[in-house]
């Protein structure tokens, strides 16, 4: 590749580099392009996706009965009198096709095991596939949030909380509910430029891009975990968080790219913690908490300090939906750090939601994300769109009402299959952990070189090789995309796999690409020490 300068890389964000090394893996067209970069699933559910295509139609065929004397193709608002009869009629004359089912069951469990009206249920999912009002609420549709706190509950691993503690935000994704809290924290004045905020490293990207802007300027504490630990936060590094100049702890659980969910030692640590802090901010990002065995979120340690984030990108393999919520309980801190601000910021922040009520102090923060989410101003056009809370509501029904959970320990298995496969041809044993969920791996060039060829080659390796020019040897010369492991926050040299996005034969080549470039570099390495 001659003489590149690789280190002029090293600032760009991992997803960024992505592109540079997919045009490298690309530019020769004798062998495949393996892209191991990014995590876009390459499986998903389609029950509830044929179940929300079938209630389009039975809906649009609604919509045409309120117009029936105009001419076709025009339609009204469906007529909730009578809606439920002519469901339970196109089920029963559609129930050999695929989705319609579901569909009826899902009538069924939404009466029977969640004690929900059924027929406000339904109008609500017609209008809502229909697209044909603006989303009312704005936060999210009354009975989906009802629907979706549920399921929140259960899959976050939280006990013993009704669902009227807490709230719902239905936003476009993970990415837009990070974007959103991060902008209604500083429009709030709960954090400010120059405080400090943790950050649990390893971790996505952008959270630690984010902070650095200059919108925010925030001063980052690395929370370290360790890959000699299982990629768990040792005691040590979690008890910086005892500081109280600190104002927030934000985490990626399980983590991205280690793919390992916190160990219970470390959520009773830090319940410890939140205990002699109960200031302390937490945001937890749990997208892949529905990936992990007996999953228990930090908002079931301490909801009260935490905003938990979830999306169903990638579970449900639905990245191109932009289905996620955003929830906090009741009694949140960040409600009563607002109530706690000077005069002086108390009126600056009732003038600026005086348009949305005549009483602005009263504005939860939950709702101030809405409202912030608009620019204020256009608060009355906020939320997301309501087909997409109806496949978001489908979607957490299809899980619900899998009492076997066929479809999560189907896409459990694919994973770790996985990941088996890629470790099996690279030669070196599938890392073993209780804690692991194996959405991604990260491959660690020292310990692997240190495995293959032992001590001494590791060290040469270390030293003389840049982990960015080997990202992008392997690609130029396996067409294989990694992902630098320094960009998502890890110290040691490393890359990122994504185990979700290609076939089980291709992350085999891809172990089989690695293992002939690690013999590639360890001739190399003998040729250059004999000369010594």
């Amino acid at each position: 590749m001659g003489n590149v300068d690789y280190s002029k890389y090293s600032k760009l964000s991992p997803f960024e580099l992505k592109d540079k090394l997919i045009e490298l893996a690309q530019s020769r067209t004798d062998r495949m392009m393996l892209n191991a970069g990014r995590g876009n699933p390459n499986f998903l559910a389609t029950v509830p996706r044929r179940a929300f295509f079938q209630l389009g139609l039975f809906s649009a065929t609604e919509s045409e009965f309120s117009f029936s004397y105009m001419p076709e193709g025009l339609g009204g608002f469906p007529r909730s009198e009578g809606l439920q009869s002519r469901f339970d009629h196109f089920i029963l004359e559609n129930r050999d096709k695929p989705g319609v089912v579901f569909l009826g069951k899902a009538i069924s469990y939404v009466r029977d095991q969640l004690g929900l009206d059924p027929d406000a249920f339904l109008l609500e999912m017609v209008e809502g596939v229909l697209g044909c009002n603006y989303p009312v609420p704005d936060r999210m549709l009354r009975v989906s949030e009802t629907i979706i706190k549920e399921y929140v509950l259960r899959e976050m691993g939280v006990q013993g909380m009704a669902k009227e503690s807490l709230d719902l935000f239905a936003v476009e994704g993970g990415t837009a509910a990070m974007a959103y809290i991060f902008n209604s924290l500083k429009e709030n004045k709960i954090i400010e430029k120059g405080d400090r905020i943790a950050i649990g490293t390893p971790i996505f990207t952008p959270y630690l891009e984010i902070p650095k802007l200059n919108d925010y300027q925030l001063e980052e504490v690395l929370i370290q975990a360790d890959a000699n630990l299982g990629w768990q936060y040792p005691e040590s590094e979690l008890r910086k968080l005892e500081d109280p100049s600190i104002k927030a702890f934000f985490l990626v659980n399980p983590s991205n790219p280690p793919s390992v969910k916190m160990s219970d030692e470390g959520l009773e640590i830090l319940a410890d913690i939140v205990k002699k802090r109960p200031d302390l901010i937490i945001l937890t990002d749990d997208v892949y908490g529905t990936f992990a065995d007996n999953f228990k979120s930090l908002f079931a340690i301490c909801p009260d300090n935490t905003i938990l984030v979830y999306s169903f990108s990638k579970y449900f393999g639905a990245t191109g939906w932009r289905l996620g919520v955003i929830a906090l309980s009741n009694n949140n801190i960040l409600d009563h750090k607002i109530a706690a601000l000077s005069k002086k910021d108390k009126k600056e922040l009732e003038e600026r939601y005086s348009s949305l009520t005549t009483e602005p102090a009263n504005i939860k923060f939950i709702d101030r994300l809405v409202a912030d989410s608009r620019n204020v101003a256009l608060n009355h056009t906020a939320g997301l769109s309501t087909p997409q809370q109806v496949q978001m509501v489908l979607f957490a029904l299809f899980n619900m009402m899998d009492s076997r959970q066929n479809y999560k320990e189907a896409v459990k298995s694919v994973v770790r299959d996985r990941d088996a496969t890629l470790y099996r041809q690279l030669g070196v044993d599938v890392p073993q952990d209780p804690n692991a969920v194996d959405y991604y791996t990260l491959i660690n060039l020292e310990n692997t070189s240190r495995i293959l060829y032992g001590d001494e080659f590791a060290d040469w390796v270390i030293k003389n090789k840049n982990p960015t020019e080997l990202l992008f040897r392997v690609a130029d010369e396996t067409g294989v995309v990694l992902l630098p492991g320094s960009g998502f926050g890890v110290s040691h040299p490393s890359a990122r796999a994504s185990l979700a996005n290609l076939n089980e034969y291709q992350y085999a080549a891809i172990g089989n690409s690695l293992r002939k470039f690690a013999e590639e570099t360890y001739r190399e390495y003998q040729q250059v020490t004999k000369k010594k």
